[in-house]
């Protein structure tokens, strides 16, 4: 048998499977047969409903044979033969489905012709009917799986020529010549090393003149994903940004730009030497980032910043916006309105950019409608192009560092394909890694081939584990006793009634977007004169709360910060993606299974009783006190969580930062000036406490929340002191607390006696 049937079997489902009957003598007969010719492997079962979960669950099913005459079962919800084909018609367009049957002209319900391949008589010659029937559909669907760019590499690794370019292990036999190479060899598979090509593979195309496969492929992505151009890059969505801004702006332009944005934007702001103008996120009081105020982003208030700006020159302020930068989702899972947005600065920005790295699946859901940036609304002759960056490695299935950039052609002003190529080609490397561009044409093929589906699925079990844990939040309120809660609704308004979130029915919550949607009749997301639909929290997006702040910013007795849990989940193999002060993000994507979430559940669980039994700290993080013996050798958790807590409302750290992200320092010189002044040696480490007056070389980006804080050139004086008080609180959590030393992008740390000092780069003052 072929490797390539032999990796996919077929489904065989008829209740009289193995049954003492002349047709389950027969379905056991083709089966046995098929199998002795070596046509295919089988996954038989007796049950609609077993295939049904067999479907779902894996996706490496070569086609599937239903017995027409299956028996329904008894249950309460039984699935028919017809339910059955439809569903599975649903997760796979492609996929063979033969009806067994009978009758040589079975009658077949008209809502499924169109959904089968055809019909089998159970009593037909299987060696000249059923067997080259079933061979040339199975073959077929095989073939058809991998989509434009990884199936031309497949063939090309399988044929492996005798090779004399690069790379120098031409196929992998470079690392057979030694022991860590063949190690090396041996781990990752002869596949891989075969399908490591080099640009000079014509037969594979150049991914830097997008031509040949790599040029299809790019096509077909921006088909998937509702793109009039994309582009597949390499060196991860940082440099994507970059792409696109050294694409459309020049030296002394103007650009606005979140402060909500990924470092890799300003750093694009230096390369350009543009002038910025910043828009800043609104955050609630529990220091969670919410949207841009849609009140800064009219043309008039816009132009009011760029007139205020001490920064630009006279001479300069009536240039138009070159480009506008948002970050689209947030880190925390608010997604904009694109089409309001668009409508209401179309006459005012030349480019709009939408940063979507952790946003690259809103495409594919209903629930997402009008909340990306390649939205198809249509175009208006005064539309400007749309950028958008996706990290296709992110939430998708692409390999770590493969991003998309995305275009969507304005109404008069269109991107030329030669003129941007040339800002693609500065940017990329001439030796690409030939598996990532693999990766992300299977990424894109998924999407294509089942992306609402499985979009729609991650959806589906990310709020059911939302009402997990807000159902055990609610039984412990009503034990009077503390359990972690969510930051999403309480209640959800359905036909003018409020219903607890908990009751309601997950398929209405999953494909619905009103629940999500922010309005100021239910602020459960703590953001005041929020504009009408305008923000939506991604349900897949998980916030999980732990006590110690209300929503309205008070400290409450009982503490427990959020840095301490995702330690603990962290040393029981649970990874999260963002902890801040009193909550912490855990994403819900393609890989989450349900035994991750029920291990979830359990590490939470069990925290609460290590806590609540106020085991010692030594039994919990027993390197955490071994290497700090003097700060918390004989504590237990409850008292650790407790000193935490107390320092935190003490030194009142959520209002610090609130106070400190409130701020928009003094711009005294762009950007580039700034880091010109790190590049000709003419900057300082000067420490945090004597940064008054002074102006940093670099941004300085806090985590959390992962937004600079201060950017190159912008000085620290009495306007910007809420950014100094904060840095010395983050400086005296530290020197409190070891062992949980935060990363601070731009900060260095010097050890002075037993005192951690924070240390930045500054413009030196001459």
């Amino acid at each position: 048998m072929s490797n390539k049937r032999l990796r996919w079997p077929l489904v065989l489902i008829s209740s009289e499977l193995y049954a003492d009957s002349e047709t389950g003598t027969r379905i056991n007969d083709i089966m046995t047969k098929l199998t002795e010719m070596e046509v295919c492997t089988w996954m038989p079962t007796q049950t609609l409903e077993d295939a049904d979960d067999m479907f779902v669950t894996r996706a490496d099913l070569g086609g599937i044979l239903v017995d027409f005459e299956t028996e329904i079962s008894e249950e309460d919800d039984p699935l028919s033969v017809e339910e059955l084909i439809r569903k599975i018609r649903a997760r796979n367009k492609k996929v063979p489905i033969f009806l067994l049957t009978q009758k040589p002209e079975p009658d077949i319900p008209v809502q499924i012709i169109d959904k089968i391949s055809g019909y089998l008589w159970k009593n037909a010659d299987i060696e000249h009917t059923i067997a080259p029937l079933l061979t040339e559909h199975l073959d077929f669907y095989i073939d058809s799986i991998p989509p434009i760019f990884f199936r031309a590499l497949m063939h090309y690794a399988e044929e492996y020529k005798n090779a004399w370019h690069t790379p120098g292990h031409l196929g992998g036999q470079g690392f057979l010549r030694g022991p860590s190479g063949v190690a090396f060899y041996d781990f990752f598979g002869p596949n891989m090393f075969k399908a490591d090509l080099s640009i000079s593979v014509s037969e594979m195309g150049s991914l830097l003149d997008h031509k040949g496969v790599v040029g299809d492929a790019e096509k077909n992505s921006a088909r998937v994903f509702g793109a009039d151009l994309t582009y597949y890059v390499l060196n991860g969505t940082s440099t994507v940004n970059q792409i696109i801004w050294r694409s459309q702006l020049l030296s002394n332009e103007i650009a606005v730009i979140d402060r909500n944005c990924h470092k890799s934007l300003n750093y694009a702001m230096i390369m350009t030497e543009a002038y910025p103008i910043y828009v800043i996120p609104r955050r609630n009081a529990r220091g969670i980032i919410g949207p841009v105020h849609l009140r800064q982003l009219t043309p008039e208030n816009l132009q009011k910043s760029i007139q205020d700006s001490t920064l630009i020159p006279a001479d300069k302020k009536n240039q138009r916006i070159r480009m506008m930068a948002l970050t689209n989702s947030t880190y925390d899972g608010v997604c904009y309105n694109v089409v309001q947005i668009k409508d209401q600065l179309r006459h005012t920005v030349d480019n709009f950019h939408f940063d979507e790295a952790w946003y690259a699946y809103a495409k594919f859901n209903p629930i997402y409608e009008g909340r990306y940036g390649m939205t198809p609304c249509g175009v208006h002759p005064d539309d400007p192009p749309i950028f958008c960056s996706h990290s296709t490695h992110k939430l998708l299935t692409a390999f770590s560092q493969a991003s998309m950039l995305h275009i969507k052609q304005g109404g008069k002003t269109q991107i030329n394909p030669n003129e941007f190529n040339e800002s693609f080609m500065m940017h990329c490397s001439t030796s690409p890694q030939y598996t990532m561009i693999a990766s992300l044409d299977v990424a894109t093929q998924m999407m294509d081939d089942q992306g609402e589906v499985l979009t729609r699925d991650i959806i589906w079990e990310a709020i059911q584990l939302r009402k997990k844990i807000a159902g055990l939040h609610q039984v412990m309120q009503e034990e009077n006793t503390w359990f972690f809660d969510l930051w999403q609704p309480k209640e959800v308004q359905i036909n003018g009634n409020y219903i607890p979130f908990t009751l309601i029915d997950t398929d209405y919550l999953a494909d619905h977007s009103e629940p999500w949607v922010f309005n100021n009749e239910n602020p459960w997301h703590g953001f005041e004169n929020i504009a009408e639909n305008y923000a939506m929290l991604d349900p897949i997006k998980i916030t999980i709360l732990t006590p110690g702040i209300t929503n309205d910013g008070i400290p409450e007795e009982l503490g427990i910060p959020a840095v301490i849990v995702t330690r603990y989940l962290e040393e029981h193999d649970i990874v999260c993606e963002k902890s801040d002060y009193y909550s912490f993000l855990i994403l819900n994507t393609l890989g989450t299974t349900h035994a991750k979430q029920s291990s979830l559940i359990a590490a939470l669980i069990q925290f609460k009783k290590l806590y609540d039994d106020d085991v010692p700290l030594i039994n919990i993080f027993p390197n955490l006190v071994k290497q700090f013996p003097q700060r918390y050798e004989g504590q237990t958790l409850r008292d650790h969580c407790n000193d935490m807590h107390a320092h935190f409302t003490q030194a009142q750290i959520l209002k610090k930062m609130q106070d400190a992200f409130a701020v928009l320092p003094q711009q005294a010189v762009k950007p580039s000036d700034a880091y010109n002044a790190v590049v000709g040696h003419r900057v300082e480490y000067v420490e945090i406490d004597a940064m008054m007056n002074r102006t940093p070389a670099v941004m300085l980006v806090p985590y959390p929340p992962g937004i600079p804080l201060l950017m190159g050139g912008e000085t620290l004086n009495q306007t910007s002191a809420p950014v100094l008080d904060y840095f010395k609180v983050l400086q005296d959590f530290e020197n409190a607390f070891p062992g949980y030393a935060s990363e601070i992008h731009g900060i260095e740390r010097e050890t002075k006696g037993e005192k951690i000092v924070f240390t930045t780069l500054c413009m030196k003052d001459s």
